[in-house]
């Protein structure tokens, strides 16, 4: 009998993410940490809109959103000139900017929302081997009190960073290299003048024209704060040292840490105005590597973060990229747990974050060596990337084919969201009782896979109401569901119709939905845990969108084998309409 469902090592803002979505999700799971408290230092400090997206579905993005600061743009200087400015700006439907929070923030409000479930990080807790089986996985765990235990789970999740326990403890490969360069990082305040809100990257190049001083600088919370990186200088350098065998030269390393003149210095040859550095809270010396595991998972044993992917910190892509392999991970692990997982739920972990992973690390080498606007996408496309929204898992086995259900009926569907691709927010929604409008997000916060049916005339209203009984009949309270009318007629219909269903109906006042994914005609789209489309199903003829639907959620829950049969005719949601 195992002694917790899942353990978690590592308690970094990945595995906090991965520990709190588990618990949510009612997952027993424990954290440990071989560190004895959270470090005070602020490392990873972006904090990408598409995270805040998966906060606000956790239900604690309030928290971040009280002390977090926005990001508005980045100032670029080269040479003592300044060479452009650019705004980190987004369509007007996505519902956060860009942000910047210490990571010990971050941790801190992770572990606060974790604290909720009754779950706290076993601190000073170290991992030192484990073996698995067909059952389970017994890790071998020393605590902070010396004492030496087995523990047995269903399943390991490895977020233990780029020198990973678990990566080496499964065999993994973790193929890359590293920048020959050695960067210092410093948390201070200036007293220039620059605009609030906007980072600063000025460059310096000799006189072959490469690059031979740097210095970044990204706002913190305070007044003319910023966490900034530099190349070492010479007597701090320790670049003969190096890596040794098997080791990766990547992150904070102790014993170097730069002083204030450090800074200044930097700041007198780079800054494009004189500013004095102040106040400075802690310091550095770091190394820069670029790798991949060949493999996200073996048997019953994960890698999440830095354990499965490491690589330049520009764009701040690194911890938010973390962030999604835990949140992709722990509702694919409480699928499982809950015994009513299909066969295929758990080898998509890899097959969906992987791929994102390896396009991160090359697009992170490359923008660190080229810069950000190497390559040929408009700067829209760009910041939409960078932002994290355009992450999709078009091939991954539990989605549709891509343009499966997308017939004729559906000539606005070429237009919208496919199959794996993020199911965008949506404002202007209204319902009988709520006085305000609301968003999509705030029908689908705190909920699993929910299937939302577009009505687009009273006649599509039968249908609706069909295949939500059908679906409800095929995976019970697994699936939630509500219709949104196209007009106010349509609607007064479907509202009509379920009262007796218990069936939610809000309607498109904004036309939001419509537009922003292409809806042409009635439509079913199934949307999962993590915010992202599992089916898009077009025009809604009831026994082929329900044998649809009960394809896609066959790939992750285990439905029973019969086929849906006829549609149940009395009332059948329950709960679900909460």
């Amino acid at each position: 009998m195992a002694d917790t469902d899942v353990l978690i090592v590592g308690a970094g803002p990945v595995g906090l993410t991965a520990a709190a979505e588990l618990r949510r999700q009612g997952v027993a799971c424990r954290l440990i940490d071989r560190l004895p408290a959270r470090l005070p230092y602020a490392k990873a400090v972006g904090v990408q809109p598409r995270t805040l997206e998966i906060w606000d579905r956790m239900g604690m993005v309030r928290a971040a959103l009280e002390v977090a600061v926005p990001l508005r743009g980045q100032l670029m200087y080269a040479d003592g000139v300044e060479q452009a400015r650019f705004e980190l700006r987004l369509p007007p439907e996505v519902p956060y900017g860009f942000a910047a929070l210490p990571q010990y923030e971050t941790e801190r409000i992770i572990e606060e929302h974790l604290a909720r479930f009754g779950t706290g990080i076993e601190r000073g807790t170290e991992l030192v081997g484990f073996t698995q089986d067909e059952g389970g996985v017994v890790s071998r765990i020393v605590t902070a009190s010396g004492a030496q235990q087995e523990l047995r789970s269903r399943f390991l999740v490895g977020c233990d960073g780029a020198h990973s326990g678990v990566r080496k403890g499964l065999g993994l490969t973790f193929e890359g290299g590293a920048f020959p360069e050695e960067y210092m990082l410093a948390d201070v305040e200036v007293d220039w003048g620059l605009p609030e809100g906007y980072g600063l990257r000025a460059m310096h190049h000799d006189g072959d024209g490469r690059v031979d001083d740097v210095l970044v600088c990204v706002p913190l919370p305070g007044d003319r704060r910023y966490r900034m990186s530099m190349m070492v200088p010479p007597e701090l350098s320790a670049r003969d040292a190096g890596a040794g065998p098997g080791e990766v030269a990547h992150g904070l390393e102790g014993g170097r840490a730069p002083r204030i003149e450090h800074i200044q210095a930097v700041l007198d040859r780079l800054s494009p105005e004189p500013t004095t550095a102040s106040a400075m809270r802690w310091s550095s010396v770091f190394r820069i590597s670029h790798r991949l595991v060949d493999r996200y998972s073996v048997g019953r044993v994960f890698v999440a973060g830095d354990a499965a992917h490491i690589h330049p910190p520009t764009g701040a892509q690194g911890m938010n990229t973390g962030i999604q392999d835990a949140y992709n991970l722990a509702w694919k692990l409480a699928s499982a747990v809950e015994a009513g997982a299909g066969p295929r739920l758990l080898d998509s972990y890899d097959a969906e974050r992987r791929p994102v992973g390896a396009e991160v690390v090359g697009r992170t080498v490359r923008h660190a060596t080229e810069g950000i606007r190497a390559g040929p996408d408009d700067m829209t496309t760009v910041m939409l990337r960078e932002a994290q929204l355009l992450v999709a898992y078009p091939g991954s086995p539990l989605v549709s084919a891509d343009g499966a259900g997308r017939g004729d009926g559906d000539p606005g569907g070429s237009f919208g969201p496919r199959p794996g691709e993020r199911a965008p927010d949506c404002r202007g929604l209204t319902a009988g009782v709520a006085a305000a409008p609301l968003r999509l997000y705030d029908l689908l916060r705190d909920r699993g896979h929910v299937l939302v049916l577009y009505a687009d005339s009273p006649d599509a209203v039968t249908a609706c109401r069909e295949i939500a009984a059908a679906v409800h009949r095929i995976a019970g309270d697994k699936v939630a569901a509500f219709v949104i009318a196209a007009h106010e007629d349509t609607a007064r219909k479907a509202r009509a119709l379920a009262d007796a269903w218990h069936l939610p109906v809000f309607l498109d006042g904004a036309a939001e939905c419509r537009r922003l994914y292409g809806l042409g005609a009635a439509t079913a789209l199934l949307v999962r845990p993590d915010g992202y489309l599992a089916a898009r199903l077009s025009p809604l003829t009831t026994p082929e969108a329900v044998a649809a639907l009960s394809d896609v959620l066959g790939r992750v829950f285990d439905l029973p084998s019969e086929p849906p049969g006829n549609v149940p005719r009395e009332p059948a949601f329950g709960d679900v309409a909460e």
